[in-house]
Parts: structure tokens; sequence; C-alpha cells
């Protein structure tokens, strides 16, 4: 059986100024798989951006539990978490100004967080990786002679120079255009085949509809999980389908370890509710979510 990559659990982060208290992970529970590609949805303020950026050890949670590979992200030093930065988890920015340096050309980027090693075992995985990318023919060349989605690939490499165990992706489809952003998805999926966990966030829904497992947040908790049905998980590369308007998904909300539920804003909004309280029953093993009785 695949180990946890991640493990969540009453994951709870406080963001204090002296004027205001903002409560932006509310008791978090998320399991994810080694080997698995999983994207997180949500909107703005959901609380996403903030799970990743605590599993990339750029944040520190306030309370519950994070483990990523094994480690303890609460228990951490700071000597302990620049390692873990460096060996464990690597990230892939939207903005490219984040993830390259515009005065050295994509041979010396991809080589530069490589761990200390010689200069010819750097060359042979920055060659490597470049392949993997289709970028071998611009090793050359520096950021202005390359487009925003040809500068996205050679982030994914960087992202990958020290082999990390778990790919962090921050709307890495949010700058290009519909051909970059297939492409893109298809370099992601190829590494999954190859056994490397990928977790990505995103608002693009051509992207999180191709993928198999996609969490939604919502302030701040998982709401829903959707899962790609079996009829479309060998039809990822097809052209023909419309990505964005198909249900390929099966959604399914989540109970918390309470036993509490976010209702999704559409059905809840069918209830035509007068106030915050429903009637709930059991009828044939089913729960029951109705508007009370006047």
């Amino acid at each position: 059986m695949p180990e946890n990559m991640v493990q969540a659990e009453g994951l709870v982060k406080i963001y204090k100024t002296k004027q205001t208290e903002v409560l932006a992970l509310q008791g978090l529970d998320l399991t994810i798989e080694e080997g698995e590609l999983t994207a997180i949805i949500g909107n703005s303020g959901s609380g996403k951006s903030t799970f990743l950026n605590m599993i990339g050890g750029l944040d520190r949670p306030s309370a519950g539990s994070l483990y990523v590979a094994g480690k303890n992200l609460f228990t951490m030093t700071e000597k302990e978490l620049v390692l873990y930065k460096r060996d464990t988890v690597g990230f892939v920015w939207q903005n490219n100004g984040r993830n390259l340096l515009p005065y050295l050309t994509v041979m010396e980027n991809i080589m530069l967080p490589m761990s200390l090693s010689d200069t010819r075992k750097k060359k042979e995985k920055a060659t490597m990786l470049l392949e993997m990318v289709g970028l071998s023919s611009k090793k050359h060349s520096k950021m202005n002679m390359m487009s925003g989605g040809e500068q996205q690939r050679v982030a994914i490499a960087i992202a990958l120079a020290n082999s990390p165990k778990l790919l962090l992706a921050d709307e890495p489809t949010g700058s290009v255009d519909v051909r970059t952003a297939n492409y893109i998805f298809d370099v992601f999926t190829e590494l999954n085949k190859n056994g490397q966990t990928i977790l990505i966030v995103t608002h693009d829904v051509a992207l999180s509809k191709k993928v198999k497992r996609v969490i939604a947040i919502r302030d701040g908790k998982i709401s829903s999980e959707r899962v790609l049905k079996e009829a479309y998980a060998d039809r990822l590369q097809e052209s023909n389908i419309d990505w964005r308007a198909e249900n390929t998904q099966d959604e399914y909300v989540i109970l918390d370890r309470a036993g509490r539920l976010q209702i999704p804003a559409d059905l809840l909004a069918g209830l035509e509710l007068k106030d915050n309280k429903v009637s709930i029953g059991l009828h044939d093993g089913k729960i029951i979510i109705s508007r009370p009785e006047e």
C-alpha cells in the first residue's frame, strides 16, 4: 500500500495583527498518498494557498498536526526547515519572477539549486530535466529570449533539480495559453506516471477536470472531493474532449471528524431557507436534509 505523503489533521492557521485576527484554516483534515497527482481548488481567501505554503515550509501552522514525507513540520528547527525546503519539496510559482533568475541561462538556472556535487553531474542532471520538459534546444538561452510557457517549463525543471519527494505547483497554467497549459499538464502527467507525487493549486477549470483527485477547500476546511470517472481516466490526451464543459468527475461532500459537512451553496439555495435551520432524517438508508415545515 502507498504511504502517506501528506497527513494533515485538525490543521489551523491564524494570522494576527494589532487590529484583527484572521482564521485562514479551521481544522483542515487531508491525506495525500505517495504517487498521487492531486489538485486543490477554492475561491480566493478559502485557505488553499495558505495550506500549500505550510506544506512547502514557507509558513508555520498554528495548531493541529502536519506531516510531509514522514517529517513533522511543527517540530522542525529553522535549520531542519531549510534542509526540508531544499530536499523534500519543489515549488513552481505562477509568477516566473519567483522561479527564475533572468541574468542566468536556462542551464545555469536549473543547476543553481542542486545539492553540492561536481559540475559534470549537475550538467548531466540539468540536461536530463531539459529533455523531460522539451527544451533541450534552449539550454543556453536567457529568460528574455523565451515565451511565458517556456519559462514555466524551465521552472518545473528547476523544481525537480533536487529530486523532491513532493512537487508543489501554485497556478502553474494561470498565465499561459490553452495549448501551453495542455503541454504543462502533459508534463505533470508523465512525471506522475514515473512516481512523482504532485500537488497543484489551480483555478483552471479544464486542468482540474483532468486530475484524478480534486480537493475543494471552503472557509478553511475541505468541503468536497471530486474523483475522475473511470471512463475518462485513459482519455486525458484526447483533443476532442471539451474538458470545461463535460462532467468528468464524481463529487463527494466530505464529513469532518466531528460529523460535520459543508453543503454546496447551489443546493442550499434550492431549499430557499428563511434562516439557518434545516430538518434532517434517515429514510431508506439515505440522510435527507429539507426545509423545515412551517
